[in-house]
Formats: structure tokens, sequence, C-alpha cells
């Protein structure tokens, strides 16, 4: 019966259809295409729920947190968190640049050449102004339709704040009612998980059958030192201040994580990844409603620390390969860039235009770019992972700033 019950474990069951796609693509090559509208569907499924969810769950979240003298704790806090740890991700990742020393002895000149040129106007920040202004919506609607998370978000927290500061019995029965179609999202959002294995073998297939394992040669120094920074802070630094911040341990918060983790990887994208991590923290972290409905949407918007990481390390690489000597104005641009640049990411796969800034505030050449962007996708599953653990690791640590405990939403697996 055991084992019955293990292989019938969602989490198994994904990681077998990691496993096994990845294996599919390889023998496959190209012709691994054919599977990818498996995943494709799961991914519009996942994405026909993630704004509704949003929305629903930072408006409740908010209006849960409003009325209690924590939330200015919890709000500075998850910021803090969030700024702070992805600046360190970058100090991580140079450091880790300085000791490897990836970029020394690569030339990728030659491999460059077969990709499209990558210009400066790529990789422009807005400025201070247009960003604050760019994050308020003028129609809110709009924002819905067009998928923009941050104006969601904006709004969402501002709404749900007014809903406390409503008198009357009004409020109440809103968030009554908030909290019951969030309650049906997750529900919805449990049986679209029950075809995640058929999904994620289409994107794993598709994703080695189109890359294939060969390209990292070129760069499989950057990758392994990557990946390496990626280990630190996902199975260190995260459950270390787990462990020390909250009454949760750290090797439970290992344990449990695992799901999202591969969920993470498997879509590269920290908003579709969002309802498994708001489902384990609930349930298996026992972080209440209220504080993950605030911390993980917000999270999966703006915390980026496997993107800071790359970027960081990118820099690095680059800096080496083309022998240019870096000052300490060098390495404040590349940290106060990738942070910033990391925080203002949005949780969806894509290629990372933001590094050409990185790469541009430190006086650093952009001519190999391209390369990185081809391989793109699978430096992305990997970041990805990281971003939603430290979503949760902020959701754990920030829960203890809540003066009482929502009742999680508990999904029954037999229903």
């Amino acid at each position: 019966m055991k084992s019955k019950h293990w292989f019938g474990n969602i989490g198994v069951q994904v990681v077998i259809a990691m496993i096994l796609g990845a294996v599919v693509g390889w023998a496959m090559g190209s012709s691994a295409s054919i599977f990818a509208p498996l995943g494709t569907l799961f991914i519009h499924l996942i994405k026909m729920l993630v704004i509704p969810l949003v929305l629903v769950a930072i408006i409740a979240g908010s209006a849960s947190l409003g009325n209690t003298p924590s939330a200015g704790k919890i709000g500075l806090g998850t910021f803090v968190f969030f700024l702070g740890t992805s600046a360190l991700a970058v100090v991580l990742a140079l450091v880790l640049g300085h000791l490897f020393e990836p970029g020394l002895g690569t030339d990728i000149t030659a491999h460059a050449k077969a990709f499209d040129p990558v210009t400066a106007d790529q990789g422009a920040l807005p400025g201070a102004v247009d960003t604050l202004i760019g994050m308020i919506p003028t129609n809110v609607f709009e924002s819905l339709t067009g998928g923009n998370i941050l104006q969601i978000l904006v709004f969402s927290i501002f709404f749900g704040i007014a809903l406390t500061k409503v008198k009357g019995a009004g409020p109440k029965q809103v968030q009554s009612a908030l909290n019951t179609v969030l309650e049906a999202l997750v529900w919805m959002i449990s049986k679209v998980m029950l075809i995640a294995p058929l999904g994620v073998f289409g994107l794993m297939a598709d994703a080695v059958g189109s890359f294939g394992f060969g390209a990292m040669k070129v760069v499989l120094n950057l990758f392994w030192v990557y990946l390496l920074g990626i280990i630190i802070y996902t199975f260190l630094f995260f459950p270390a201040l787990v462990q020390l911040l909250s009454p949760v341990s750290a090797l439970k918060f290992i344990m449990v994580m695992k799901k999202p983790q591969v969920m993470a990887l498997s879509t590269a994208s920290s908003m579709a990844t969002l309802p498994v991590n708001m489902q384990t923290c609930e349930q298996d972290l026992k972080v209440s409603n209220a504080t993950a409905s605030f911390v993980l949407p917000l999270g999966a918007t703006v915390n980026m620390s496997g993107n800071a990481i790359y970027y960081g390390l990118v820099a690095i690489f680059f800096a080496q390969m083309y022998h240019v000597p870096l000052d300490m104005t060098a390495y404040a641009a590349i940290i106060l860039t990738s942070t910033l640049g990391a925080v203002g990411q949005a949780g969806v796969p894509g290629p990372t235009f933001l590094v050409v800034a990185v790469l541009l505030s430190a006086g650093i050449p952009i001519d190999g770019l391209p390369l990185l962007f081809a391989l793109d996708r699978i430096f992305d599953m990997i970041r990805t992972a990281l971003n939603i653990t430290g979503d949760a690791a902020c959701a754990v640590i920030m829960d203890k700033y809540a003066p009482e405990k929502a009742q999680p939403i508990l999904i029954d697996e037999a229903d």
C-alpha cells in the first residue's frame, strides 16, 4: 500500500515525467517538438487561473493583514527580505566568479556570430520616475486583460487595505466572499495539477530536443559555477534563514519544497508555479492563508534571487573573457543594477535582456551575449526553482509576525 501511495504522489509523478521527457528529447532531437502541445496546454490552463488567483489572493491577504498591528512589519519585512537576499545573491555570484574564473580561456566569438547582434537599447532600464509611474494602472481592467502583474499588485494591495478602513459589516462579507472565491480557485488548480505530469513531459521533451546538451559545452564553465551558486542559495542559504528565523526546521523546509521546485524547473515560470507554492506553504509549512496570499504572489513578481546570481555571474564571465578589469565602481554598478533588475524582472519565462543593462553599467562588451540567450530556457528553469524557494522562505519567516493563523485551504485529494 505504501508503494502504491508513493507512486500516486503527484510530486513523484512529475519527477518521473521530467526524467522521461529529458530522455525522449535527447533520443528524438528536434522531432520531440511533437510533444510541445502537451506542455502548452498545461501552461495555458495554469495561466488561465494565475491572474484571478493573484488578484483575489492579494486583496484577501492585504485585507486580512490590514487590520492587524503586524501588517506594517510583514509588508516592510517582505520588501527588505526580497531586496537583501537579491543583493547578497549578486555578491555570491561575484565571489564564485572570482574563485572559479569561468570566463578565462573561453572563446565563444565564433559561435556568437551565428546569432543576431545585441544592441544597448535592448537592455535599457526605465528611469526611477518612469518605473514608479508604470506601476500605477490607469485602467485596472486593462491591466488584468494585459497580464500586467505589477499594476495588478499595486491595485490589489491598495484595495485590500481600503476594505479594512470601511466601517460596518460590508467589508467582512466581501472578505468572506473573497475567501470563498480563493478556495474555488485553489480547487480548480488542484484539478489542473492532475495533468501536470503530461505537461511536464511535453515541456522537457521539447526543451531538451530543441537545445540538446551539446550546446552547453561552449559555456560549460559558466553553467557549473552558476549551478553551484544556485545550490548554495537553495539548499544552504534559504534553509539556514528558515532555521534561524522561523519555527520550521531547515530539513523540513528542504523536503517539502521539492514539489514546487520540480514544477518551477519544468515551467520556468514563478507565476505558473505560484498555485503549487501556495498549496505547499499553507498545507505543509503551516503558513497562514493571509501571509501566504500576500507574500507569495508578491514574491513571484519581484523576488528573483536566481536572476540576481545569473546577472552577476554573467557579468564576471564576460569581463574575464574580454579581459576587462573591474574596479570597485564597476562592482557597485553590477550589484545595484543586478538587484534592481532582478526585482523588476517579471515572473514569466523568456530571454533576460536585463542582463544587457548589467553589462553596460560596468563597461563590459555585450557581443557574445546571444549565445546565452539561446540557452536561456535551461538557465531559466534552474533560477526559477531558486526564486520560488526564496518566496516560500520569506512567507515562512514573515508568518511569525501574523497574530492569528488563518485556516489554510485544504484540498482533499480524494475529490
